[in-house]
């Protein structure tokens, strides 16, 4: 599967984010790839939304990883700051992995190798005029 969809808001990226969720199962990782300010926080606070969660959804830039509570709880990770296997493992990436949840990780080109291999892929660039984002959405597999 695979689509590529332009966003010229906020909350058109966070509509996108909640219609992904309506495919969500537990043990799902989102893997997200883009710059900064390109809109990852606010697709998550759309799958968050959809997903029951009803705690405020914020980038865990420093925590590393917020959890969410509801009907499927969310584990938001952000993966900018890691950097090698230990720093990863210490997130609790691997334990998230193994519960009834679905995960949300910002900053995936950092750890792209230990990605599932069915994992759902949202790559967001700039689109070609100022305030569009250009989402590109595929499950299953590493490029």
């Amino acid at each position: 599967m695979e689509k590529t969809v332009i966003s010229r808001s906020e909350g058109e990226t966070e509509a996108l984010g909640a219609a992904l969720a309506q495919e969500l199962r537990a043990g799902d990782c989102v893997a997200f790839f883009g710059g900064l300010g390109m809109g990852k926080t606010a697709f998550v606070r759309g799958m968050a939304r959809a997903l029951g969660c009803e705690a405020p959804v914020s980038s865990p830039t420093y925590a590393l990883v917020n959890v969410y509570p509801g009907k499927m709880p969310l584990a938001h990770f952000d993966m900018y700051r890691v950097e090698g296997w230990e720093s990863l493992l210490s997130t609790g990436f691997y334990d998230y992995l193994e519960q009834d949840c679905v995960l949300a990780v910002e900053w995936s080109e950092h750890i792209a190798q230990e990605l599932p291999p069915a994992c759902w892929r949202v790559e967001i660039r700039p689109g070609k005029n100022d305030g569009e984002r250009r989402l590109r959405i595929t499950k299953g597999g590493r490029e």
